[in-house]
């Protein structure tokens, strides 16, 4: 089963049987999860397994659990994510690509005369068309070469017109109207905030944190302001922030 509402993978105890593998090929991970039936689930492990989908192979981290379920194993985001994956449960479908193609799986359910449930997978592979729109040639759209030509010039009209509104990398989204959206914390000011212990950062992470500073600054996503007033003490005298 693949279901992008989960944010593990799970393996049942019938599967992991059945592949021949042993309790102590488990690792330690006792989390405990949360069923389709809202009941606490507690693993009994964690093992990484590889999962071939085509010729495409992807290591997985999946978490054993004894418990019963018409599944034999679910594949969560991680995996989605590792492979480029879209899915489409109404449709029984996935789509990912490879080599300049788009690959796709799809799923064929139909019951024999015996009542077994058999599964025919089928393979398909669409080209891609590179599409530049602008005035940079290493800034293009990628167009499945099998798109009716009608859709396809619809489509074109619809990128030309709305151009302006992709962003390639996050230094281009400078800023979001707050009449559009407005993130407010949800904490309550009558409740007086606890004093937290002073923490250090290494050298490291103090570097990486001012080249990001940097380069957002670079490409005015934010800036600098100065306070005029006094927002804190530091060892016994009061600072000026910025």
């Amino acid at each position: 089963m693949v279901d992008q509402g989960s944010g593990a993978e799970i393996m049942y105890s019938e599967l992991y049987k059945g592949l021949g593998l042993k309790p102590e090929d488990l690792s330690k991970y006792d989390t405990p999860l949360v069923g389709f039936d809202g009941r606490i689930v507690t693993p009994k492990g964690m093992i990484k397994l590889p999962v071939q989908m085509g010729c495409e192979v992807v290591e997985v981290d999946f978490i054993m659990v004894y418990a019963y379920s018409p599944y034999t194993t679910i594949l969560a985001r991680p995996w989605l994510y590792a492979m480029g994956t879209v899915s489409s449960t109404l449709h029984m479908k996935v789509k990912y690509p490879i080599e300049g193609c788009v690959r796709e799986l799809q799923s064929i359910v139909g019951v024999s005369e015996v009542s077994d449930r058999m599964t025919k997978i089928s393979v398909q592979c669409e080209e891609l068309e590179k599409i530049v729109l602008g005035l940079e040639n290493d800034k293009y759209f990628q167009i499945g070469t099998q798109l009716p030509l009608a859709e396809k010039e619809e489509f074109l009209v619809f990128l030309r017109n709305n151009l302006d509104v992709f962003a390639r990398s996050t230094y281009e989204a400078l800023r979001v109207d707050l009449e559009f959206i407005c993130h407010h914390l949800n904490v309550n000011l009558a409740i007086t905030p606890r004093r937290q212990q002073p923490r250090r950062s290494s050298k490291e992470h103090a570097e990486v944190v001012k080249e990001e500073f940097n380069k957002l600054k670079k490409a005015g996503a934010i800036k600098e302001v100065f306070l005029s007033i006094m927002v804190g003490q530091h060892r016994g005298s009061q600072e000026e922030v910025r």
